[in-house]
């Protein structure tokens, strides 16, 4: 009788194991499901041209983008020795130095301006933040007026102060910097609403008490506001330098590159080697060396950073 009960109390607990594995594997064809759409849309858009642009770098195409000869690490080896490359890496990094610190400082200024309880604020709120809902086309062609050298408003008042007029987008050493304040311009909208957001979110109980002890508007805004917003600077700070590493659009709207190739960023020479040159292969190499360098300065970004980051 001892022999029966313990069989059939193994026979219960295989039962319930198997009852258990089962509604697990339920549970993971469930998730699965909902998952599908997500997974076959990033396999499409993000993971089969990874892996085709990682294939592609290790080979010499034709016209048409199809591999033609194997050429290993010819590709990447080459990169450090063209110097229109090395040019185009330098660029890049002077674009994000410019352009990083010059979006967040800007923005922020401007979300604490905003965040005070003022007559008609929203009006300037909205204006502050326009600068979202206009394309990289549009505002491409007002700063390409803005920079002309003859017609444009910024020579006119250079001239009308007494100074010489600059060739914003002819001259090297202003086209790179030029380029950088239309961006800084272009990425307002969207980090000034991030750091509205983040200003709006902080505890009013904070400056209440601040207030009570008799603190200054400076020794809140360093002790209080600045600790408080961390979270939200470091994310807009983590987008605002991918993004800086990304951009194109002005670039070819612009300068093309130019003078000099004093303006062609990486993304812009990916371009122009894979789309005008036709050499996918040298191109993909150069796509993959800037993803490698966006993610190790981003992950280098979170080990740092997220130490300084104050939750509430």
């Amino acid at each position: 009788m001892k022999d029966t009960a313990v069989i059939l109390s193994d026979e219960k607990q295989i039962d319930v194991f198997k009852a258990v594995k089962k509604q697990k594997l339920v549970r993971f064809l469930k998730g699965m499901l909902f998952l599908m759409p997500s997974i076959v849309l990033f396999s499409l858009f993000l993971f089969y041209p990874l892996g085709r642009t990682i294939y592609l770098s290790f080979f010499l195409t034709d016209g048409s983008g199809d591999p033609t000869v194997f050429v290993g690490w010819e590709n990447y080896l080459n990169l450090f020795t063209s110097p229109i490359f090395l040019k185009s890496l330098r660029a890049t990094f002077l674009f994000v130095l410019y352009t990083v610190p010059g979006t967040i400082l800007v923005s922020l200024f401007l979300a604490i301006l905003a965040n005070e309880k003022l007559k008609g604020i929203g009006i300037f709120r909205t204006m502050y933040a326009s600068t979202m809902g206009i394309s990289v086309a549009a505002a491409s062609v007002f700063w390409m007026f803005l920079f002309h050298p003859t017609i444009g408003w910024l020579n006119q008042i250079l001239q009308a102060l007494g100074f010489n007029s600059i060739g914003w987008l002819t001259d090297p050493q202003w086209a790179l910097l030029a380029v950088s304040i239309s961006t800084i311009w272009m990425n307002l909208g969207f980090t000034f609403l991030i750091m509205l957001g983040g200003l709006q979110s902080i505890d009013r109980y904070l400056y209440e008490s601040a207030d009570i002890d008799g603190a200054s508007y400076f020794y809140q805004l360093r002790r209080i506001t600045l600790p408080m917003l961390s979270p939200t600077l470091f994310f807009v700070i983590t987008v605002t330098f991918i993004n800086a590493f990304q951009t194109f659009g002005q670039i070819d709207m612009l300068t093309r590159g130019g003078p000099q190739n004093e303006t062609q960023l990486i993304v812009y020479s990916i371009y122009q080697e894979a789309f005008m040159n036709y050499q996918f292969g040298p191109a993909s190499a150069q796509a993959i060396f800037l993803f490698i360098v966006i993610l190790l300065l981003t992950l280098i970004q979170f080990k740092l950073g997220e130490r300084k980051v104050h939750y509430q």
